[in-house]
């Protein structure tokens, strides 16, 4: 079935709703690379009750960072577009967004305006990052999912069941890692393959791992686990190695998560799907995020406030940028490294890379950390 850009299909009970679909998806990516084989599953349907009031109609991914357009200015950018476009900057083309209840503004948002780019055109007034956004949404294949209730995380990525065919990476779209450019994305797929994985989770070691979900396991090579167990939440954690909401499948995880049954909170847990996978003896790794790598979960009132200084505090930093010469040299990647901690980056802002916004990480004041998603 070919579906053009508008269309709608409702399958499964209504369970999920098809939109948007763009008829220059297949167009050659300019200057992709091996990462246009994947596709991209964005999960965006959770109600957000820690935002709460504000997060009941206006959806949370929705929540904006400081980026910059072409010109260097400073621009506000929907958590959810910084993601898309860093996905799109890896070489993805194919996108599935989960949405649910009150949502319709991430629709829009993604849905180009040629009648407002006209009048924002006709008074000069047209941001670079926006007509760039519609170009790049032009040259993709972008599906939304409905998802009616919000039964988990996993019942989220199992709405892409029917639709999904080969490798694929899942996002949550609360949450942005900051690399160095897509080096990160390329790490999971490289490792991913290398390994010829059934499932590749993304890592990072924090003092009390009790809100996340947690794996065990033995290492592969410096920053490579194959894990050996996958608990949502634990009391008693087994290790530090929190998961991250950024993952590589195969279409195995399909079949582990229709025979995973509610789990922590009565939701479908991705984690319990992952250590359906483990028990199954199917080959599950975890690659720990790198010393020069910034985490920021946008889940919470306090994350968001501390990005939104931040990120302004940066683009302050590249409206005066250091002079080349006085930069200082690209240092080799250490062989085992450790997720940046608030801040660290913020001595040597030109090591960041151009178009993506300042990330920060929170700690609450009781030492506990915030739940990621």
């Amino acid at each position: 079935m070919t579906l053009t850009c508008g269309a709608r299909l409702t399958t499964r009970a209504g369970n999920f709703r098809v939109a948007n679909l763009h008829s220059e998806s297949m167009r050659e990516p300019e200057g992709s690379n091996h990462l246009d084989r994947y596709t991209a599953l964005i999960t965006a349907g959770g109600i957000g009750t820690r935002l709460l009031p504000f997060s009941k109609e206006i959806p949370k991914e929705m929540l904006p960072i400081i980026a910059h357009d072409g010109d260097d200015s400073p621009e506000l950018k929907p958590l959810v577009q910084a993601i898309f476009e860093q996905l799109y900057s890896a070489g993805v083309r194919d996108f599935y967004i989960v949405v649910g209840r009150g949502k319709r503004a991430i629709e829009d948002h993604f849905s180009p305006d040629p009648r407002f780019l006209a009048y924002l055109e006709k008074n000069g007034k047209v941001p670079k990052g926006m007509s760039d956004f519609y170009e790049k949404i032009k040259s993709s294949k972008l599906v939304f999912l409905n998802q009616p209730e919000p039964l988990g995380f996993g019942d989220a990525v199992l709405l892409g069941r029917s639709m999904i065919d080969g490798p694929f990476i899942v996002q949550a779209a609360d949450t942005f890692i900051l690399s160095d450019g897509t080096e990160y994305l390329e790490r999971l797929t490289e490792l991913h393959q290398k390994y010829d994985a059934s499932a590749t989770v993304l890592l990072r070691e924090v003092p009390d791992p009790r809100n996340y979900g947690v794996v065990d396991g033995n290492e592969l090579e410096p920053g490579v686990l194959q894990i050996t167990s996958a608990v949502e939440k634990p009391d008693n954690p087994r290790s530090n190695h929190a998961i991250m909401p950024v993952y590589v499948f195969t279409d195995e995880i399909f079949e582990a998560l229709a025979s995973t049954g509610p789990g922590r909170g009565g939701e479908i847990q991705l984690t319990d799907g992952i250590q359906q996978l483990v028990a199954a003896k199917k080959n599950v790794i975890g690659v720990l995020l790198g010393g020069d790598e910034i985490l920021l979960d946008l889940g919470s009132p306090e994350t968001m406030i501390e990005a939104l200084k931040l990120s302004l505090r940066y683009a302050d930093e590249k409206a005066r940028p250091v002079p080349e010469i006085a930069k200082p040299p690209r240092t080799p990647r250490p062989p085992r490294r450790h997720a940046v901690e608030i801040g660290a980056s913020l001595d040597r802002p030109s090591s960041l890379p151009r178009l993506v916004p300042l990330l920060i990480e929170w700690r609450t004041p009781h030492g506990r950390e915030p739940a990621v998603g």
